[in-house]
């Protein structure tokens, strides 16, 4: 009996062991969308803390054929909830995370590290073993460009994604919120795998290269972008501005892997790299 029972120790261990996950490239496209909605339709190793009684304040959704994680404020402007990754192995500081928002109305998103999720408790703030790594703050009129977040070395192997602070929005007076914020793509990796992986080529994609003096962006295509941004490896946002006779100035940049960020004329925004040797 007690050689039984050491073996199915031995054996749990190995199973929790295995279900860690090196890196994370998640589309939610193998979720089960019913009806009535299951709001329990979490894939992959991806969990959730929600109230019991709102269990729609994380779930995957569907909109235009296309599968999502849907954090919902359900009316209340208190809701504070969590989405949270299958468990990581102990992140070493080389790899980041970068994913896609789409928000309905304000909000406040936090990428966070934890050690247990089960210490996550929803609407009441977040407990002594949370890392905060970074905000992005959502009002009806600006949605934040999505950097990559750098998860830095930790013993901790759960990266959190929070939901919290949904801005009224609903009937003029209610008190109530329909905020609402999508979250899809996400990609945990290294730095030169990432942003490169996502972007889908097309005959209207805006491409670049570095001129060979290595001091410009030199833009080529039928248009122009109208502006830029660029971050480094880290996630900090080091240069921006508008594009001018289709180059943009990298002279003061330092050698090293960067992210760009294109803005075009009809708003939209395209997401590539590029390295200055």
């Amino acid at each position: 009996m007690k050689l039984k029972l050491l073996f199915g120790t031995l054996l749990f261990s190995a199973v929790n062991a295995n279900a860690q996950v090196a890196t994370i490239d998640e589309n939610f496209e193998s979720a089960v969308i019913s009806t009535p909605a299951n709001y329990n339709n979490l894939v992959n190793g991806w969990t959730k803390k929600v109230l019991a009684s709102a269990p729609h304040t994380v779930y995957v959704d569907q909109g235009s054929g296309n599968k999502y994680a849907q954090f919902y404020a359900a009316g209340s402007t208190s809701t504070d909830v969590f989405l949270i990754s299958p468990q990581i192995t102990a992140p070493d500081g080389t790899k980041q995370v970068i994913f896609t928002a789409t928000p309905t109305g304000g909000s406040t998103l936090e990428i966070g590290l934890v050690d247990n999720p089960e210490n996550l408790v929803p609407n009441n703030g977040v407990p002594a073993s949370y890392e905060l790594l970074q905000t992005f703050t959502f009002t009806a009129t600006n949605t934040p460009a999505i950097t990559p977040v750098t998860i830095p070395a930790s013993t901790k192997q759960y990266i959190v994604f929070r939901f919290r602070n949904p801005q009224l929005m609903g009937a003029p007076g209610s008190g109530v919120s329909h905020a609402a914020l999508a979250i899809d793509n996400i990609k945990y990796n290294t730095s030169s795998v990432l942003a490169t992986s996502d972007i889908k080529k097309s005959s209207d994609q805006i491409r670049f290269a570095i001129n060979n003096q290595n001091t410009a962006l030199q833009f080529v295509g039928k248009e122009s972008p109208k502006s830029i941004e660029i971050y480094s490896a880290t996630g900090s946002r080091i240069a921006e501005g508008a594009v001018e006779n289709n180059k943009f100035d990298i002279t003061t940049i330092q050698n090293g892997v960067y992210f760009v960020l294109i803005k075009t004329k009809d708003g939209k925004i395209q997401k590539s790299k590029f390295i200055k040797n």
